[in-house]
């Protein structure tokens, strides 16, 4: 039996949500989730003052914008009392945006997946509130582009880029449409990180029953890699898993969404960035790249 100690077997399945079309998906993403951990849920909503379009004026400039140093004095103390009152109101209605999403996301969520899910507001930035949070987090669920995030050149949101390589949770990155997983991928190169993966896997009940492959993206399948693929063939069928294993040849991120297609892949369960400052300067590793282009759900495990 797999050691428990690797995973988390306290805390909530944290939803991070915000008013992208993301969200739905989110939310659904947590509740299955919850459900097989048999843990709490929460839906939390961050209003950020500083990217929230609710504290913008027409202009483009914020609602904290000082343009006192053109006007009389008072006039000055006019437009202050004018720019506090219109805040204060832009507050409210932030908030009660924030409010009807949540109260909404979480009836669906109980309806469709049995659990029932406490809400949060948090006034502050969204990486701030999820680390402060973090003890209290079994799993997070985020999307993978926020409201903001330009969907026509595939980039990912800024949030969740920042929030990867942060948080030291299990991540549940999700797609933009819900469906609940009947088949996933473990992305495994025989390195310490995705042995982890592996092993993390094994321990938890929220993949167990779900049909399994795993793949390794190498060159020619050396006896090295070949024993990697037997410990991690042998790891997952003691957990009581079936898993599929093959070894291919070529570049990981082909490989990788060449399968996820092919297969028909619901899920694809890989190793998250590392924490260091120089792991975090690298943009362009598969990690990164199978998040941008795989239309699937990933599971970010370290």
């Amino acid at each position: 039996m797999m050691n428990a100690s690797l995973i988390h077997t306290d805390g909530r399945v944290l939803a991070a949500l915000d008013l992208s079309t993301y969200a739905p998906s989110v939310a659904a993403h947590a509740a299955w989730a919850a459900s097989r951990l048999g843990a709490e849920l929460e839906f939390l909503h961050a209003i950020d003052r500083a990217e929230d379009p609710a504290y913008a004026d027409l202009t483009g400039r914020t609602a904290h914008a000082d343009l006192s140093g053109n006007l009389a004095l008072g006039a000055q103390e006019s437009l202050l009392a004018e720019l506090v009152a219109l805040d204060e109101q832009r507050g409210k209605v932030a908030q009660a945006h924030g409010r009807a999403l949540l109260e909404r996301l979480r009836d669906q969520a109980e309806a469709a997946h049995g659990v029932r899910a406490q809400v949060r507001q948090r006034h502050g930035a969204l990486l701030e509130t999820l680390l402060a949070l973090e003890p209290e987090t079994r799993l997070l669920v985020i999307g993978k582009r926020g409201e903001h995030a330009d969907f026509a050149k595939g980039h990912l949101g800024g949030h969740l880029e920042r929030v990867l390589r942060a948080v030291h949770r299990p991540v549940l990155v999700a797609s933009r449409a819900f469906g609940a997983p009947k088949r996933f991928l473990i992305a495994f190169d025989g390195s310490a990180t995705t042995r982890r993966c592996v092993e993390m896997v094994a321990a938890s009940p929220l993949l167990r029953g779900l049909e399994c492959d795993v793949l390794m993206a190498a060159g020619a399948a050396d006896i090295a890699r070949r024993e990697a693929m037997a410990w991690a063939t042998e790891t997952l069928t003691t957990a009581g898993f079936a898993p599929r294993a093959q070894i291919v040849e070529g570049a990981a991120e082909a490989a990788i969404a060449g399968h996820v297609e092919r297969e028909r892949i619901d899920l694809l369960v890989m190793g998250a960035y590392g924490h260091s400052r120089i792991r975090s300067m690298i943009l362009g590793s598969t990690t990164t790249q199978l998040l941008r282009t795989c239309p699937i759900p990933v599971l970010l495990l370290r």
